[in-house]
């Protein structure tokens, strides 16, 4: 994706909620390539859904398969709600999806509290913790770009 197309919205000035997003996004896509790596086989079952499996069976590596595909949807999500440019997604569904991933995060954090491994507990948790807190800080921003934004500042470069 070029420059132009992820950007601050104002006048070259990011808003303030936009580092948590730029960090959450960043976090989104570390997820999915950890989950790119356990859908391809690696080593890494330990950390993963349960951790009872070093290398994943067919069934989870489709399911990480398909988390390699959802998580940088939700980084291009927090980084619209966060006041960047984002062609593909609307303020209304940035909005909501944050908010859906505050939620989702918060259970990741439970779950992986709630697991036998000590890579979830220790390490998952409480990345999952940290990425809540920075889609919550990007949710209860101001809409837009200092209330700027709107759906058509996605046409214009």
């Amino acid at each position: 994706m070029n420059q132009a197309a992820i950007r601050p919205i104002v006048g070259g000035q990011r808003p303030a909620r936009s580092p948590a997003g730029a960090a959450a996004a960043a976090g989104f896509i570390g997820l999915a390539g950890f989950e790119l790596a356990l859908a391809l086989g690696a080593p890494l079952g330990r950390a993963a859904m349960g951790g009872t499996h070093t290398y994943l069976p067919a069934g989870l590596r489709i399911v990480a398969g398909f988390a390699t595909l959802f998580w940088p949807l939700a980084a291009l999500v927090v980084l619209r709600r966060g006041g960047y440019r984002v062609p593909l997604i609307s303020l209304r569904v940035a909005r909501a999806g944050t908010w859906v991933l505050v939620g989702l995060l918060s259970l990741g954090v439970l779950m992986n509290l709630a697991s036998s491994s000590d890579w979830e507990r220790f390490l998952q948790a409480p990345f999952a913790a940290v990425l809540a807190a920075l889609c919550l800080v990007v949710a209860r921003g101001p809409s837009g770009a200092a209330g700027a934004a709107t759906d058509q500042d996605t046409a214009s470069p």
